[in-house]
């Protein structure tokens, strides 16, 4: 699992740098301004599953899998009261396949 670099957007803007998503899955910053942008290039649609580490009001709280299809780009918001690890203090990410996947990890 790598840790993704968090890259702040300026007053002036941001021009992110992508990663190759990795095979056994990514960690990032997770707060009420972070944001994870994933870029499809593959040819077939793939799930990205944000893991919830933990419960809310003593109830489990269900992992969230999004699709992103096939040769699109989305933008997905990455909140530290779901998905923030009490141990490593990250977001947990993992992905149905990477072939041709890039993210990166934003926040204001």
């Amino acid at each position: 699992m790598a840790t993704l670099t968090t890259q702040n957007i300026s007053d002036t803007g941001l021009q992110p740098t992508y990663a190759a998503a990795s095979g056994g899955g990514d960690a990032m910053v997770a707060d009420s301004t972070s944001f994870l942008h994933i870029k499809n290039g593959a040819g077939s649609s793939m799930t990205v599953t944000l893991v919830t580490p933990g419960t809310v009001d003593n109830l489990a709280v269900a992992d969230r899998t999004i699709t992103i299809a096939a040769g699109t780009d989305q933008m997905i918001a990455v909140p530290d009261i779901y998905y923030k690890d009490p141990t490593t203090g990250l977001a947990s990410i993992t992905y149905s396949s990477v072939t041709t996947v890039t993210v990166a990890a934003i926040r204001r």
